[in-house]
């Protein structure tokens, strides 16, 4: 466990609210003075497009835009750094690559997704199915919340086209075991495209795209530490080579006069307009302020937090908690949601924020798992690196007001 202040000195928001105890980093993790900086650099000292003029400053910006795309291939596990594409976020990369694969579905295909998925990587596919009129397949959970791999089986065929999960669930914290699924899929499904959902693992677990040998991946830089508006969608080369763009304007075209319009190799013929510039500045901060720590350092610590979190509220509540996900932790990130007996989630939440304790509550964008579970909405807690076991002494002392205060 990291001490008291070794990390929150970092983000300057504990500076302007020293009595915050932010618990919502699923929604978006804390910026660092050094990513911040990153992107008032850009703003301040450059200021210019990429790719576009030919002048000293304009040439730096893009030489800046292009090493950060290294750094994500790199950090990812990607063999190339063409196999890179900077979008707006997870929503965006989710939306481009269903677009991307439009001319790939079959009438006799299918697309299959878990219960678990986050909207953004559940109604793309859902609307693709519909639009070319395949079948939908929605894998259920165990009651624990996490994958049955047998049942998992009988929803893949050799007719089955996609493949999209989340490598963690943001409602459940359930970590999906992608090195024994992905083989499994290739196995049963050796046509299928593979899908991942990394927004809420990019800053929390290792991530392989070669081991695990997804054929995309997606996520978004405001969950990593870095700013809004900047996301990646990472793509198998030889698959991305054969797509057709969806998005067409500057920047992605050789000749745009020719009957045929030529456009220019991967990664640029996706992206189309001026990009999120000074997001990419900051994105690449972000990076480096993850590997200085180390994922794993991060995991441990997170982990240990996790584990205390879930045996105070358990030893604090007994029966009047219900918390969702694994039992394992092993299974599990540090997204913890729960249900109180007799408490509305707007309610703990609303009165948490009285106390500056921020966490959310709601469906968190997952009604379909929500309906399955026969609930209208949790209370989530999402830790990081800037939260401390006092963090969650006082979090347990003001849910004991609340239970007071409601039962």
């Amino acid at each position: 466990m990291f001490s008291h202040n070794i990390f929150k000195k970092h983000f300057p928001l504990f500076s302007h609210h020293p009595e915050l105890i932010y618990l919502d980093s699923g929604a978006t993790a804390l910026k660092p003075q050094q990513v911040i900086d990153a992107e008032i650099d850009y703003l301040s000292h450059y200021s210019t497009n990429s790719a576009r003029g030919l002048y000293p400053l304009a040439e730096m910006v893009t030489e800046k835009i292009e090493s950060v795309r290294e750094k994500v291939a790199h950090f990812i596990g990607a063999k190339d750094a063409r196999e890179i594409i900077f979008t707006s976020g997870t929503t965006g990369s989710l939306n481009l690559v269903s677009q991307l694969l439009n001319t790939q579905i079959s009438p006799d295909d299918n697309i299959v997704t878990t219960l678990m998925e986050h909207h953004s990587n559940f109604l793309p596919w859902k609307e693709l199915a519909r639009a070319k009129n395949v079948d939908f397949r929605i894998l259920p959970l165990t009651r624990e919340g996490v994958l049955d791999t047998e049942n998992f089986k009988k929803y893949l065929d050799e007719k089955t086209k996609i493949v999209a999960l989340s490598a963690i669930s943001n409602v459940l914290g359930t970590i999906t075991p992608l090195e024994q699924i992905i083989p499994l899929v290739r196995t049963l499904s050796p046509h299928a495209l593979i899908v991942v959902d990394a927004a809420q693992a990019v800053a929390h677990e290792t991530i392989d795209v070669t081991k695990w040998d997804v054929d995309f991946l997606a996520f978004s830089g405001h969950k990593m530490f870095g700013p809004t508006g900047i996301g990646i969608l990472y793509g198998r080369k030889n698959i991305l080579e054969t797509l057709t763009p969806v998005c067409f304007g500057g920047g992605m075209v050789l000749d745009a006069c020719a009957t045929d319009t030529l456009y220019k190799d991967i990664p640029a013929r996706f992206e189309a307009g001026t990009l999120h510039l000074s997001g990419i500045f900051a994105l690449g901060s972000a990076l480096d302020f993850i590997q200085s720590i180390g994922i794993e350092k991060i995991r441990e610590h997170e982990q240990s937090l996790t584990l205390y979190t879930i045996d105070r509220l358990k030893k604090t509540f007994a029966e009047n908690i219900t918390i969702l996900g694994p039992q394992d932790h092993d299974l599990r990130s540090s997204i913890i949601s729960f249900v109180f007996k007799d408490i509305h989630p707007h309610d703990i939440a609303s009165v948490l924020g009285e106390h500056n304790i921020c966490v959310r509550a709601g469906e968190h964008c997952t009604m379909p798992l929500h309906q399955s579970l026969g609930i209208d909405a949790t209370t989530r807690l999402s830790l990081s690196i800037y939260n401390t076991r006092e963090d969650i002494d006082t979090l347990i002392d003001v849910l004991k007001k609340i239970q007071t205060m409601f039962c």
